[in-house]
């Protein structure tokens, strides 16, 4: 009898322990489930942010403020900080329970010996997210290909265009500040590969991450080389396209994919104007930030946007056909308002506070056309990045055209020569309003205001102080 119980008991006994080792097992295989969920959530996490960033909020809750913004076509911005935030933390605590259970993720595999005979690959470099600072017509494209130039840097022109064009702003005080804070959570995703952001924002709305209306897609060759140019598909229009190669729509989900695998990311920008909202991208862990301020003189800047863009400078031409004594002094309002916000940025990374210290560089596009290799190899060192001889060849090629080519995003200048033919083409009038309204901006620079009409078309006199090394902070 008492042998039968205790058979009994061991049965059950066994049973019983069967029943913990297939939990323990079971515990275990989810653990692992788990984490294989977890790194092909972490894959494409940057592929749905679009999806979240229309979920409808107020800017006021995604960035704390009150910029009185009104988003077109539901295109509010949702920061992902918070949602990455959690994601670590879960992917940590989870990686902790991995090692207490002996259980390595999935996804990492074991780290293999070199053999003594091969020497370790040499380890790659730092990171650096570039921003091209800038205003329209001061040279911004021509800059920007030095960048663009170099195969090892993914380089965007202009894609705050398509926010500026899809968010209306309030014409109220609080339209600058809101619109800074916008473009500067975008371009924040975008220097961490995230080119999603820009989908609510490009219209029409991609269609499964494909779009034929990319801005300026050919002046990027990121966006133009392989295997971001897919197959050409007839009868699909694309009004910005490649300018050597004939490509498909743009698959913004391989463009972000060669953006990460590039060693550096550049971009340039003519709707920043505020230097100090950028310090939270400065401050960014995931980023490197090099900030590159381009300025030019005032005159030149005004003469070019006549004649670039005359639509919007009618009130300047008419001013300037009659004869009139004075001009409107809300078009006045509007080029000191200009010229004000590119010197207060200027004065701050000049004064080169902790969090900008060794990120700012401040460059004048005059240095850029008398000297284009040497400034070339100045910002590449300020943003410590090797120069390759790709782009001093394109360089050499481009800055010596015997005549400026035709177009106003043109990158082919003799830039020797370019920098100052406006001086020959714009009344004196006009030069002395732009000198009233922008002194203390050009005192900052460098440029040397005119005493009459003489003294603007004379070659001989020079309307440009010496400044050197003092523009590298």
């Amino acid at each position: 009898m008492e042998k039968g119980l205790a058979v009994a008991q061991d049965c059950w006994d066994f049973a019983h322990s069967l029943r913990m080792r297939s939990k323990y097992a079971l515990f275990l295989a989810f653990v692992v489930i788990v984490f294989i969920f977890i790194e092909k959530e972490n894959k494409i996490i940057s592929r749905v942010s679009h999806r979240l960033k229309q979920i409808p909020q107020s800017l006021a809750d995604a960035n704390g403020t009150d910029p009185a913004l009104i988003l077109a076509e539901n295109a509010s911005l949702l920061s992902l900080s918070e949602l990455d935030s959690a994601f670590s933390q879960l992917q940590s605590r989870l990686h902790n329970l991995s090692l207490q259970l002996g259980v390595e993720p999935a996804s990492k595999e074991a780290p293999v010996a070199a053999e003594p005979s091969q020497p370790a690959s040499a380890p790659r470099q730092q990171r650096r997210h570039v921003l091209l600072m800038a205003t329209t017509r001061t040279g911004s494209s021509f800059v920007g290909e030095f960048f663009n130039q170099q195969g090892n840097i993914f380089y965007l022109f202009e894609p705050l265009w398509h926010i500026e064009r899809t968010v209306a702003f309030e014409q109220r005080g609080s339209s600058a500040a809101g619109s800074a804070l916008v473009y500067r959570d975008v371009l924040q995703q975008l220097f961490l590969c995230d080119l999603y952001v820009l989908e609510p924002f490009i219209s029409p709305v991609p269609e499964a991450h494909l779009t034929q209306f990319m801005f300026r897609r050919g002046s990027s060759r990121s966006l133009c080389e392989d295997p971001v140019c897919t197959p050409f598909v007839k009868k699909v229009f694309e009004k910005y396209h490649c300018k050597d190669r004939r490509c498909g729509p743009l698959n913004v989900t391989l463009a972000a994919e060669a953006c990460r695998r590039k060693d550096h990311m550049a971009l340039k920008a003519v709707r920043i104007r505020q230097l100090e909202f950028l310090k939270p991208l400065a401050e960014d862990p995931r980023l490197d930030l090099r900030v590159i301020q381009l300025v030019r003189d005032p005159r030149a800047v005004l003469a070019s946007r006549i004649v670039a863009f005359a639509g919007k400078y009618e009130t300047w031409k008419k001013w300037l056909a009659e004869g009139q004594d004075q001009l409107q002094e809300e078009e006045v309002q509007r080029l000191r308002g200009n010229c004000e916000s590119i010197r207060l940025s200027a004065e701050l990374g000049l004064r080169q506070p902790a969090w900008l210290r060794g990120r700012y560089m401040l460059v004048r596009y005059e240095d850029v056309a008398r000297s284009p290799l040497q400034k070339a190899r100045e910002m590449y060192r300020f943003a410590g990045i090797p120069l390759t001889p790709q782009v001093e060849e394109w360089i050499q090629k481009n800055t010596q055209a015997a005549l400026d080519s035709s177009g106003i995003y043109s990158t082919q200048k003799n830039s020797s020569e370019q920098f100052e033919k406006w001086r020959f083409s714009m009344p004196f009038k006009l030069a002395q309003v732009v000198q009233a309204a922008c002194a203390s901006t050009m005192r900052l620079f460098g440029y040397k205001l005119a005493k009459d009409a003489a003294s603007l078309t004379n070659r001989s006199i020079s309307l440009l102080e010496e400044r050197g090394t003092f523009w590298v902070t």
